[in-house]
């Protein structure tokens, strides 16, 4: 015996199936307004590195990977010693000069690797084993820098911040006077701190200037040797700049592996190996942009006003707090801690809904950390103001 549908349930069951309908067509409309939406998002890009890169550099990075200056080749296709890539490489180290105003004891070297190569190879290039290197410790990057030194002769911790967190940059302290150089991170990514005046000694001095290389003026000349990476101010990860006195070079007993000794780089150009071009190229651009925008000292004025906002911010909502003692704190990773830790996790939800990215603490630190690296522009610090702010008056 089969079940029949009555007129009234026929009828019935049409007007559930274009409820269902309407309903079904409405929700996918939502869901292709709210992706369209967040497509068209503008991204607030915090990240301490890889880093934010000025838009110009992108497209016409991007542009050479197509078509490399209308050569019919993509830049990642370009041999390395072609008139048109040499031209790149002389280009991006004659910027550097320039913009660091490097006298002629200075080379430039644009080499494999990161910072984290750096550690290695300055003390197996200015360390005999007898001999003793100074060291700042001043946060993770350098104790690895510290703890790689000691493969290549003595270490000297001239000073350390190591027992209050890393919350401060030394002060009073001493350099032995035969230490063949000392070696300070200027700025330190985990924790915000920032050498605000770089130490005189007697000493050579070599630094690690990854994340504020071009961030500020500075006497370049008075280094010896600095090293950074390329993926917070200058470029794309998988190149590492080297400024080095040359006068400081040779004086080794100990044998130096072809590939590692800065000078047969410095013989070749940069060009000992095939470069990581692609990198390389992404340098330039930025060093272009740099220079296009108004130097170094016009980078640092942009700084100072973006770090000036955001601490004041810190400072006055009562929802937050610095992280280290005020006058060492960084213009270039600003660190900061919600007071109340239960909030943590619905204001970094809150202002992921916003778009603003990356400004999640280090792991080992955790809290907040906002990179204000040269690409960022005002308007993101502004931006994030403005949420945390309204994240006081909606959320508490």
């Amino acid at each position: 015996m089969g079940i029949g549908l009555t007129d009234d349930g026929k009828a019935g069951g049409m007007i559930i199936w274009h409820a269902l309908l309407i309903f079904l067509t409405f929700a996918a409309r939502k869901l292709m307004t709210e992706r369209a939406e967040k497509s068209t998002q503008k991204i607030h890009n915090f990240n301490a590195g890889p880093s934010i890169l000025p838009p110009k550099v992108i497209e016409e990075s991007a542009a050479a990977i197509k078509d490399f200056n209308n050569s019919g080749l993509s830049l990642l296709e370009f041999g390395h010693r072609t008139p048109e890539f040499t031209s790149v490489m002389e280009e991006a180290s004659a910027l550097v000069k320039e913009l660091m105003q490097l006298d002629n004891d200075h080379e430039v070297l644009f080499l494999h690797g990161g910072a984290s190569t750096q550690f290695m190879q300055v003390p197996m290039n200015l360390l005999d084993d007898k001999e003793t290197a100074a060291y700042a410790d001043t946060g993770v990057w350098a104790a690895k820098a510290i703890n790689e030194a000691k493969f290549f002769g003595n270490v000297d911790i001239a000073c350390s911040s190591k027992e209050k967190g890393y919350t401060f940059i030394p002060k009073d302290f001493a350099v032995p006077n035969d230490a063949r150089y000392f070696h300070i991170t200027t700025n330190n990514t985990i924790y915000g701190t920032q050498w605000q005046s770089i130490p005189r000694t007697s000493n050579p001095l070599v630094a690690d200037m990854s994340s504020d290389i071009f961030s500020r003026t500075l006497d370049f000349n008075s280094f010896g040797l600095i090293y950074a990476g390329a993926q917070k101010n200058m470029g794309a990860a998988g190149v590492n700049l080297v400024v080095v006195n040359n006068k400081m070079l040779g004086k080794l007993k100990r044998k130096l592996p072809t590939i590692m000794d800065y000078r047969n780089h410095i013989r070749e150009k940069s060009m000992l190996n095939t470069p990581p071009v692609f990198a390389v190229y992404v340098s330039l651009l930025t060093l272009r942009w740099i220079k296009s925008e108004g130097g170094i000292v016009e980078m640092e004025k942009r700084n100072k006003e973006k770090a000036a906002l955001l601490y004041q911010e810190i400072d006055e909502n009562p929802l937050f707090s610095g992280t280290v003692l005020k006058e060492d704190r960084s213009k270039t990773n600003v660190c900061f801690m919600m007071k109340d830790a239960d909030l943590v996790t619905s204001f970094l939800a809150y202002t992921n809904s916003l778009g603003i990215t990356g400004i999640k603490g280090h792991r080992s630190v955790g809290g907040f950390r906002a990179s204000l690296y040269n690409a960022l522009p005002l308007e993101s610090v502004e931006f994030l103001i403005s949420a945390m702010q309204k994240f006081k008056t909606d959320f508490t």
